[in-house]
């Protein structure tokens, strides 16, 4: 079976994780200030904290911003369901914005005209959580101006993106956000076998989520209310979670990172062969980078039956029973069973909809043979017959 993603570990990686194994920290030692550090200086941003799952860093941003119940956030349906949870985590409401049809990422019309009906109607969200689908940015610019207009925050769900640039920032940058989140987990760009990481250009939400990481406990002398005691001394002061990286994993993100710009190089020449190979296929190739760079986590096409003759579920399976990993990303949020019991119905993201029904994400990753891709693309052209 040729995956749709997978980890690329080298010899380099196993050593960093022998050399912590053998050291004196497993757990909250130094590599993960220094994998802290290495984000902040390839985002160009002041603050990194690093946690074990984009999920915890999601839910510690929601929780950062101060999201809770009465209030409500904004995301795309297209996306992993913890772009959502997280903001129900913390009591607060769901609700989305249909995406942009060439992009897959949130559409800017779509956004201001809901936030148009939602200030006629007394309820702005809270925080919009834009996705960066497949490791290319949303409209950030456009995004950014509106949270000025209307008075919300932004989380970038930027789980797919380590690496990638938008307006010739760096992803992570928060330049038009409050807050940016990373995935480490091993089918993304680079892994820590599962991890996440936040960055921020506001030292208090910075600090608020390097608490919550941690249980809510702390030995920093300016939050403690008692400053008299010995240097055992700690205190809870805020009902935090134990959603902290181990340094096994972050000496493994570290190693990981020596490798970033050759997995992108190596990511963007698999696209651009698949865009060469596909090129005369009946199917919907993805956007192709023009002024942004794409970390391209994801290639998905869309299959179409009126071009195809057939549908998408006939051509997974045909992949599939010839050992293709294709895979499907994503079923639209909103219509999994817990958000349907919280009201919501088909009809509501037409566009997300469609795409769901006609997506179809490819085999990627760096270790890719272009043995590997041949045989992918003859299995498509031949699952098309």
């Amino acid at each position: 079976m040729i995956p749709y993603g997978r980890q690329w570990i080298d010899d380099a990686d196993i050593q960093a994780v022998v050399d912590t194994l053998r050291s004196d920290w497993l757990t909250q030692g130094p590599a993960i200030g220094k994998l802290e550090a290495a984000f902040t200086a390839l985002c160009r941003v002041p603050h990194a904290i690093a946690v074990n799952s984009a999920t915890s860093a999601l839910h510690i941003a929601c929780l950062a911003i101060g999201a809770g119940p009465g209030d409500v956030v904004w995301t795309v349906p297209n996306t992993f369901v913890a772009s959502a949870n997280c903001a129900r985590l913390c009591g607060a409401d769901v609700d989305f914005v249909d995406i942009d049809p060439r992009t897959y990422n949130i559409s800017v019309p779509a956004l201001a005209h809901k936030l148009r009906d939602a200030k006629a109607a007394g309820r702005l969200p809270k925080a919009v959580i834009p996705v960066h689908f497949s490791g290319r940015a949303p409209d950030q610019d456009a995004i950014w101006a509106l949270a000025k207009d209307y008075g919300f925050r932004v989380i970038e769900d930027a789980s797919h993106s380590v690496g990638a640039t938008h307006g010739g920032e760096p992803i992570g940058s928060c330049r038009w956000s409050d807050i940016a989140v990373f995935s480490f987990h091993p089918v993304k760009i680079v892994t820590t076998a599962e991890g996440g990481l936040a960055t921020t250009r506001d030292p208090a939400l910075a600090e608020r989520m390097a608490l919550l990481r941690t249980h809510g406990v702390t030995k920093d002398e300016h939050l403690l209310t008692n400053k008299t005691e010995g240097g055992w001394y700690y205190e809870q002061v805020a009902l935090g979670l134990n959603y902290r990286l181990t340094d096994l994993q972050a000496a493994l993100g570290l190693s990981q990172l020596r490798r970033l710009q050759s997995f992108l190089n190596r990511r963007r020449e698999l696209v651009a062969r698949y865009d060469r190979l596909l090129a005369e296929l009946p199917v919907t190739r993805p956007l192709a980078d023009l002024i942004d760079e794409s970390a391209w986590h994801l290639y998905v096409i869309r299959i179409d039956p009126k071009r195809t003759g057939k549908t998408r579920r006939q051509v997974y399976d045909a992949m599939r029973a010839a050992g293709i990993g294709v895979q499907v990303h994503y079923i639209p949020v909103h219509l999994q069973p817990y958000y349907r019991a919280l009201g919501f119905k088909p009809g509501h993201c037409p566009e997300a909809e469609l795409y769901a029904e006609e997506a179809l994400s490819l085999p990627l990753y760096p270790a890719m043979s272009e043995a590997d891709q041949d045989a992918v693309v003859a299995a498509l052209r031949a699952a098309m017959r």
